[in-house]
């Protein structure tokens, strides 16, 4: 897909590009894929596309080698990461490199179906209110997804490895935005996560 046009928006970059190898230690076997009884059988991926979608305009981030995610994601912008498997920080470049001229992003990961719409929403008001960093928290802890804004987009396309964004919340200032949503603490690594998970 060509670069889309933005202009100064806050986007939702969803990395979906992982190999999920606690899933299926094959990595034949895409945890995005598996239907999650809480979601009416929607899959873990268009569930997590969906929530984020809902909120802001998202590009989403695949790998090359597994064409049935694309139909999950088919009416929203992707684009796939020819490099997933040098680490998360290779999925997060891809979709900065292709949503370049953002004012922020809210970088959520495609195996957290639970997000809530409101939290997205919440993190894109503090970008747009000045924070820097954003991440949500709930019941005192910290969770998922972060917003970056633009001011930090040198540091993020420099990211190397599979440590994702990280390294940048532990030394840079980062605004709290609460939240009443478990959703930020709830990912998919097991099978036993699609049984346990609850909307």
């Amino acid at each position: 897909m060509g670069l889309q046009q933005y202009n100064g928006q806050i986007v939702g970059l969803l990395l979906a590009a992982g190999r999920g190898r606690r899933f299926d230690p094959s990595g034949v076997r895409s945890k995005l894929l598996q239907s999650l009884p809480a979601t009416s059988g929607r899959t873990v991926l268009a569930s997590a596309a969906g929530n984020l979608a809902a909120a802001l305009p998202i590009c989403v981030v695949l790998r090359s080698d597994v064409p049935e995610l694309i139909t999950q994601v088919a009416d929203y912008v992707w684009v796939q990461c020819e490099t997933a498997d040098d680490g998360m920080a290779a999925s997060l470049v891809r979709g900065l490199q292709q949503t370049a001229d953002a004012a922020g992003w809210v970088i959520a990961l495609a195996d957290m179906p639970y997000v809530q719409p409101a939290t997205i929403e919440a993190l894109a008001l503090a970008l747009r209110q000045g924070a820097d960093i954003a991440v949500p928290t709930y019941l005192g802890r910290r969770g998922n997804p972060v917003g970056f804004s633009r001011k930090h987009l040198p540091q993020l396309l420099a990211l190397r490895g599979d440590q994702g964004a990280r390294s940048l919340l532990q030394s840079l200032p980062v605004v709290e935005v609460t939240v009443a949503d478990p959703g930020i603490h709830q990912d998919i690594d097991t099978v036993a996560d699609i049984r346990q998970s609850s909307a």
